[in-house]
């Protein structure tokens, strides 16, 4: 009977547990500030879990990515359907990021608070087998960079089919002029912004190929902790709040800037998602060791002059596109 009566108690305990994630996620995940936020303020807690610290870098470049779409340059070059569609790409790749990973994340969490591990759980989340598995390796050997790399490949195989393979974004992003033309001047870039006005990071270009956007997160986790870069980039995302327009970084270029982009919660309104589908395990048993392989680190990332000369390069597209919109 006891035994009994403490399975029952075992049982509730998880279940609340499952329900607290269940909220916490919904909440946090209203929209990229939000995320953003979650992501840092989990890596100041739980600074073993670096990915957090790497998603919410990752996380500020498409707040920056969404605003820039509101921007007069790129209401010069697209119309508001293009507009529109490019900024749900964003939004639904973000979102859905988050909706796989944050669980996870407080899930960790709560086993580090009982001193139990309850990756068990997991499977309510609808998490991939191959992460339920890399936790509870991580649990016993405590191996940061596997994670780390680990959910660098789980969150884009995670995008690959309800965004990236999504037959509108297909049709209406990847298959566009617009994007062939981003494509081949290397607008597909992410950058890590210090407080002296200098940035860091890589492009990537075919942006819809799964093996690319792994070897960029690879790349950029390099960048994040192994660079010798970490304490400036650490002391900018403290410094700084995720406003959503690129002004967080381009204050402290030595020029003189104006914001040319607005603020993302004065851009945007909420997205309601369909959070009704299943998400589907893209993890079948296949095998993940090319994902783990060390990458190559292109000699030079700090980007600084290359990107403000690939903005000048834009406003000359978009005002190219503008004259070409209007005959």
């Amino acid at each position: 009977m006891f035994k009994s009566k403490a399975n029952k108690q075992k049982t509730l305990c998880k279940q609340e547990i499952i329900t607290s994630i269940d909220n916490t996620t919904r909440i946090k995940n209203y929209d990229n500030i939000s995320r953003t936020k979650a992501y840092e303020d989990f890596y100041d807690h739980h600074p073993e879990i670096k990915w957090a610290f790497l998603a919410s870098m990752v996380s500020r470049n498409a707040g920056w990515s969404m605003t820039d779409l509101h921007g007069k340059w790129f209401r010069k070059a697209l119309s508001m359907e293009q507009r529109s569609l490019l900024f749900m790409t964003y939004e639904c790749a973000n979102w859905t990021i988050f909706d796989d990973a944050f669980p996870q994340l407080l899930l960790y969490e709560w086993s580090k608070k009982i001193n139990e591990p309850l990756f068990d759980l997991l499977d309510h989340f609808h998490v991939s087998q191959f992460m339920i598995q890399e936790w509870k390796e991580f649990w016993v050997n405590h191996n940061t960079e596997r994670l780390m790399t680990a959910l660098i490949i789980n969150e884009q195989n995670v995008i690959q089919s309800p965004v990236i393979n999504n037959n509108l974004y297909k049709r209406l992003v990847f298959k566009t002029t617009i994007y062939q033309i981003q494509n081949f001047f290397h607008f597909s870039t992410v950058v890590f912004p210090t407080l002296n006005g200098k940035l860091f990071g890589f492009t990537v270009k075919n942006f819809n190929q799964l093996i690319n956007r792994i070897e960029l997160g690879k790349r950029l986790a390099w960048l994040l902790f192994d660079s010798g870069l970490n304490s400036s980039f650490v002391a900018f995302s403290q410094a700084v709040p995720h406003t959503g327009t690129r002004f967080d970084y381009e204050q402290f270029f030595p020029e003189k800037r104006k914001r040319e982009t607005p603020l993302l919660r004065t851009a945007y309104p909420e997205v309601s998602h369909n959070i009704d589908v299943l998400r589907q395990d893209w993890f079948h048993g296949q095998s993940t060791k090319k994902w783990f392989k060390a990458t190559k680190i292109p000699k030079n990332y700090e980007l600084t002059e290359w990107f403000k000369h690939k903005q000048d390069q834009l406003h000359l597209l978009s005002l190219l596109q503008e004259y070409w919109r209007n005959g």
